[in-house]
């Protein structure tokens, strides 16, 4: 079954490629997107892909052959869930390749944007060695708001209970150990947003969660409130946000996702905004999380190969959510 089964890796960086290639000397390897996805699909049994492909209906249909299709992402709101399940297609998905880099770089953005160190940086490459005009802000003492604490939210408190912060969280589903071990303290979104001096989202783009961050949702932040965005960008209604910043309500919006992510002019005013750090979709790109990534996948190719069915198979999970949530009355 092996050698017959026809196994096509889609948008493998090069530095990826060779771990693919090892592991599957039989597949073919392809950097980057095709320009004729269905082609280079073509008689394909396996396909692993990444973010960026809407795997639509059309598209699938192009792909008599297909039975598995391996995400190597969390997310999988870019496949066509139904079709997959009304023509025999498994969908695998990668639950959690490295939650705790995404949590890290919340951080990364904070501390280089509260210490200055790229204005920093740059003075001193100037031949100005002067301390002067770069006074930070400090991390302990203030209030965290973390929306959503799935895998990363939860990380994200780690951290900031390590930097002696308080912290705030809204959720449907409390996590107690949370409560119990970093003294997070759960509140509905309008307590969280009005006492928090730094908010962070965590939470995925559905319909209840889209533009949850509106022009009334600022009015309720605190003045100068520093926003993180490392989750999805449609969770931000992107002209609210700018009229934020230029009203000083805002003081750092510090963002790896935007609204618009592949229509650069509509972000361009936001982007280019002073008060605002935006880095593109870096949170999850670290060495430790594209290994285990690809590791991930390799593994439910493997399991489907020997007739078993993928433990990573794109399933609801269980949860009991009984709480309010981001939901608008």
């Amino acid at each position: 079954h092996l050698s017959m089964t026809k196994i096509v890796f889609l948008q493998v960086d090069s530095e990826d490629q060779e771990l693919t290639k090892k592991r599957f000397p039989e597949a073919e390897v392809i950097e980057g997107i095709p320009e004729d996805i269905a082609a280079a699909c073509a008689d394909a049994e396996v396909v692993s892909t990444f973010i960026g492909i809407d795997l639509n209906a059309d598209l699938l249909s192009k792909l008599p052959d297909l039975k598995l299709l391996c995400t190597r992402s969390v997310g999988f709101n870019h496949i066509d869930l139904e079709y997959c399940a009304k023509n025999g297609i498994t969908v695998c998905h990668v639950p959690d390749y490295g939650s705790h880099v995404i949590a890290e770089h919340v951080f990364a953005l904070l501390l280089s944007t509260l210490r200055h160190i790229s204005e920093a940086d740059k003075k001193v490459e100037s031949g100005d060695f002067d301390y002067h005009g770069l006074r930070g802000v400090s991390l302990r003492g203030k209030t965290l708001g973390i929306v959503g604490t799935g895998k990363i939210g939860r990380k994200a408190a780690q951290i900031a209970a390590g930097f002696g912060m308080r912290i705030l969280a809204t959720d449907r589903c409390r996590t107690i150990e949370l409560e119990d071990l970093l003294q997070v303290k759960y509140t509905e979104l309008d307590q969280l947003l009005s006492e928090s001096d730094i908010i962070t989202l965590h939470l995925p783009a559905v319909e209840e969660t889209h533009h949850m961050i509106d022009a009334e949702a600022f009015t309720k932040m605190k003045d100068g409130v520093c926003l993180v965005n490392t989750a999805r960008g449609e969770l931000i209604d992107s002209d609210a946000l700018l009229d934020a910043l230029n009203s000083g309500k805002v003081k750092h919006a510090l963002l790896d996702v935007l609204e618009h992510e592949h229509n650069f002019e509509e972000n361009k005013e936001l982007i280019h905004h002073s008060s605002v750090v935006t880095t593109p979709h870096i949170a999850f790109y670290a060495e430790e999380s594209m290994h285990n990534m690809y590791e991930d996948a390799f593994t439910s190719i493997d399991e489907y190969l020997r007739g078993e069915k993928p433990e990573h198979t794109v399933k609801p999970p269980t949860v009991i959510c009984d709480l309010p949530g981001v939901k608008k009355a």
